[in-house]
C-alpha cells in the first residue's frame, strides 16, 4: 500500500527499436483521484521529458492526460503506448485485455499484439499550404512542399539524407505558430517506407525522439503516395524509433514496443 502523497512513477522508452535507450522516453504517473492541472504541469516540468502521462481509473477505462514540460497537449502517441505498457506490466489491467483511454482527442483503445502493442488513433490528414514566413529558413531547407493539419506543419523533402542532416534554428522555429513541424522523406533503407523527424520548440521540445501523433498525419500522406495500406516508419532522431502503421475508416493503428527503464514513487 503506497504512502499518502506518494504516486507510482515509471519511465518507459516507447516506440523503441526493441531495446532500452532507444525510442522516446515518457514518464507515467498513476493516480487514484483527480489532480490539479497546475500540479500535473509542475510534475511534467520536473520530469523534463517530452511528455509525462497521468493515468487515472474511471468508470469505462482510464482518463489519460499528457503534459510536456511547458504545456498540456491534445494528442500524444508515445506516452499513450508507455501508459498502456505500465498498466499491463504492473497488473493493473490483466494481460491481453484492451485498455480504453479517455483523452482530449476522444476514446483511444490500446491492445497487446504479441510482443507489440497497438494504439487506435484518429487520422490527422494534411492540406497543401504556402510555407509561413520563417519556417523553411529555420529548418535550413531550400526546396520543399509544405502542408498542415490542426496540430502541425508537415514539410516534405526529397531524400532521407536531408532529414538526417537537418540542424534547425530552434529559436527561429519557435516563432512558427503551430504545435510542431514534421519533416519527412521516402526511406532509403528496405526495412522502412518513410523517414521523419519532429521539432516542437514552441511546446518546450526542440526535437521529439519518436512522435506517435505525427504519424497520424504521416500515414495518410504516405499511404496515398506509396499506395500501400501497411507502412513501416523510422523516426531519425539520435535515439531512433520505429512504428508500424495501418489505417481504416479514418483511423490509424500505431504499433510499437516499449521497455520500462525506471520505476519508483513521486513524493509531494
Amino acid at each position: 500500500m503506497r504512502q499518502q502523497n506518494s504516486f507510482p512513477l515509471f519511465q518507459v522508452d516507447a516506440f523503441t527499436t526493441n531495446k532500452a535507450f532507444s525510442g522516446n522516453p515518457a514518464a507515467v504517473c498513476l493516480l487514484e483521484a483527480p489532480q490539479d492541472a497546475a500540479w500535473m504541469q509542475a510534475v511534467a516540468a520536473e520530469m523534463n521529458l517530452s511528455e509525462t502521462a497521468f493515468v487515472r481509473p474511471v468508470d469505462d477505462g482510464f482518463e489519460l492526460r499528457w503534459f510536456t514540460p511547458a504545456v498540456e497537449v491534445d494528442l500524444c502517441g508515445h506516452a499513450t503506448l508507455a501508459a498502456a505498457h505500465v498498466l499491463w506490466e504492473q497488473g493493473v489491467v490483466r494481460p491481453g485485455k484492451t485498455i480504453l483511454f479517455q483523452t482530449l482527442s476522444g476514446r483511444l483503445p490500446a491492445k497487446p499484439s504479441g510482443d507489440w502493442m497497438e494504439l487506435d488513433f484518429p487520422e490527422e490528414p494534411v492540406t497543401r499550404v504556402d510555407a509561413p514566413e520563417g519556417l523553411l529558413p529555420a529548418l535550413g531547407v531550400d526546396q520543399a512542399s509544405v502542408y498542415r493539419n490542426r496540430l502541425d506543419y508537415l514539410v516534405s523533402v526529397a531524400t532521407a539524407a536531408e532529414i538526417r542532416a537537418l540542424a534547425p534554428d530552434f529559436p527561429g522555429l519557435k516563432t512558427v505558430d503551430m504545435r510542431g513541424v514534421i519533416v519527412t522523406a521516402p526511406a532509403d533503407e528496405p526495412a522502412f517506407d518513410l523517414v521523419s523527424r519532429f521539432f516542437a520548440p514552441a511546446a518546450g521540445i526542440d526535437e521529439d525522439p519518436v512522435t506517435g501523433s505525427a504519424h497520424c498525419a504521416l500515414y495518410p500522406f504516405w499511404q496515398e503516395r506509396l499506395n500501400k495500406d501497411e507502412l513501416t516508419a523510422y523516426q531519425a532522431s539520435s535515439r531512433g524509433g520505429r512504428i508500424k502503421l495501418r489505417g481504416q475508416g479514418g483511423r490509424v493503428t500505431l504499433t510499437g514496443q516499449a521497455v520500462t527503464v525506471m520505476s519508483g514513487a513521486l513524493h509531494v
